[in-house]
């Protein structure tokens, strides 16, 4: 089968010390710290056969995911951006969608046949963390020496490729999606956004707990997570949803997909306009009920935040950077406003509850698709990528 494969050199950063399990096994907490001159490559490798408890899925369709651009970008080290848990050889690709191929012994919950999506984040369902519920943050996962979990497309071999095998615990059914969208195609399309849309979900319903109807909610970056997060806010009942965003086909999908307002930020400051203010007046003077940074960029949009929260506003951060921020405490104590960071989409019936509103049309993330590829042209959807000029980018085996 053809496979999309990110390789690197194994080189730790001069002074950054590893783990014995992390040097034996080569599953790495930081990334950006160790692998160097990463680089994308399609090969020819054996369809891989279930084993027990595990699923064949013939893959329909793979969206490109700014993890996976920061994976194959580098600083001027050379050294990859992406900051977190990482196996490498692997090959790339966890917002998928496919057909149920073929089961493995032992498999009770999916059949051939059934179009099915997967989580990402492969945990254990063993270790203390888990049985407290944060599977997100399971322990076995984010240990170096411990292989049987990871993250897919991460530390195990993904769905950038004609096939891929995963246990059926991190499976969900999409065939609901089928009458929604009306072809099998196109639910697969939808299928593989339901990853990136628990990843919203999570951070803005589970971790925080979510906002009353009516509240303000601001978003920060119109990537396929600010994308969703916009969705999913004004399907929760959001009063205002502003949304922050640079690029001109980025801000054109954040108003298709329901933002009340959209702000180039940049254009902004060029007029001496400070985004904090206009989240102000937007609000009359009331402030962000909810902030969801989707960005990845602290340094630029935590200042803003911190200046436009509302009496009990929630700061909800997804994006990922390895960059430090000051905070400004007293903010924080007189606004009574948190700050909940979110990792993940797994557990609290995230995926499920994301593919009902999906097949109940409260959300249509297939909105966001601005581009479809051939696996065969992987490699030049990934140069299109890293322009960051498309909404979503999807591979369709």
């Amino acid at each position: 089968m053809l496979a999309l494969l990110l390789e690197a050199d194994f080189s730790p950063r001069p002074g950054y010390k590893l783990s014995e399990a992390e040097m034996k096994t080569h599953k790495v907490k930081d990334g950006n710290k160790v692998w160097k001159n990463p680089r994308i490559r399609l090969i020819e490798k054996p369809v891989p056969k279930p084993r027990e408890g595990e699923v064949l899925i013939r893959v329909g369709a793979c969206g490109i995911c700014g993890s996976d651009i920061h994976m194959v970008e580098t600083d001027d080290a050379g050294y990859m951006i992406y900051p977190g848990l990482t196996r490498l050889p692997v090959v790339l690709g966890h917002e998928f969608a496919g057909v149920v191929e073929e089961v493995g012994p032992g498999v009770k919950n999916v059949k051939p046949g059934d179009l099915v999506t997967s989580e990402e984040m492969l945990w254990c369902g063993i270790c203390d963390v888990c049985r407290f519920g944060f599977v997100n943050h399971c322990i076995r996962l984010n240990d170096p020496g411990d292989l049987d979990f990871g993250e897919l497309g991460f530390t195990h071999d993904g769905a950038m490729a004609e096939y891929v095998v995963v246990h059926e615990r991190y499976l969900w059914k999409i065939n609901s999606l089928v009458e929604r969208y009306g072809s099998d195609e196109k639910a697969l399309e939808a299928g593989s956004l339901v990853e990136p849309t628990s990843v919203a979900y999570h951070a803005m319903f589970n971790r925080a707990g979510g906002f009353k109807p009516g509240a303000y909610v601001v978003v920060w970056g119109a990537g396929p997570i600010g994308l969703a997060a916009i969705q999913l806010a004004k399907a929760a009942g959001a009063g205002k949803v502003i949304a922050f965003e640079i690029s001109p086909v980025r801000k054109e999908l954040a108003k298709a997909v329901g933002a009340d307002y959209v702000f180039d930020p940049v254009e902004l400051k060029q007029k001496g306009i400070e985004p904090w203010e206009k989240i102000m007046e937007v609000t009359e003077g009331y402030g962000a009920d909810m902030h969801v940074e989707a960005a990845g960029a602290p340094t630029a949009t935590f200042p803003q935040m911190q200046k436009s929260l509302a009496i009990g506003g929630k700061v909800v951060w997804i994006g990922r950077a390895p960059e430090e921020v000051p905070i400004y405490f007293e903010i924080f104590q007189i606004r009574r406003a948190q700050v909940f960071g979110s990792q993940g989409h797994s557990g609290w019936g995230t995926f499920r509850n994301v593919i009902r509103l999906m097949a109940a049309g409260k959300i249509d993330m297939t909105k966001i698709i601005t581009s479809r590829f051939k696996l065969e042209q992987a490699l030049e959807a990934f140069e299109r990528a890293k322009k960051r000029i498309d909404g979503k980018i999807t591979i369709k085996p």
